[in-house]
């Protein structure tokens, strides 16, 4: 599936795991973190094409005494095209994968 240039996920886990995890999930590729839950992806060398992330703390998600923490997480791509975005977010959610069942 290709990713779209703009789309929004309902992330589970902290803040904290997701700003551990994601120069990881970011592989080479430059990674500016700005305050207020912002960050910049420099998908290319000579500057052109980036993603923009924007996440937010949400309400936990909760089942019966169990409390999930979650986040909303707004990717918008920026000059990146269908190959590259495809090809980027196959390696960040690999890498953001947990362990599972």
């Amino acid at each position: 599936m290709i990713p779209p240039e703009r789309f929004e996920r309902d992330t589970g886990g902290t803040e904290r795991e997701w700003l551990a995890s994601l120069p990881g999930a970011c592989g080479p590729h430059r990674l500016n973190l700005m305050p207020d839950g912002r960050a910049t992806v420099q998908l290319h060398p000579e500057g052109a094409g980036s993603l923009h992330l924007h996440w937010t703390v949400l309400p936990p998600r909760r089942i019966a005494l169990v409390s999930l923490p979650r986040l909303l997480v707004r990717y918008a791509f920026e000059g990146v095209d269908e190959p590259d975005r495809t090809a980027f977010m196959r390696y960040f959610d690999l890498w953001m994968q947990r362990g599972g069942g």
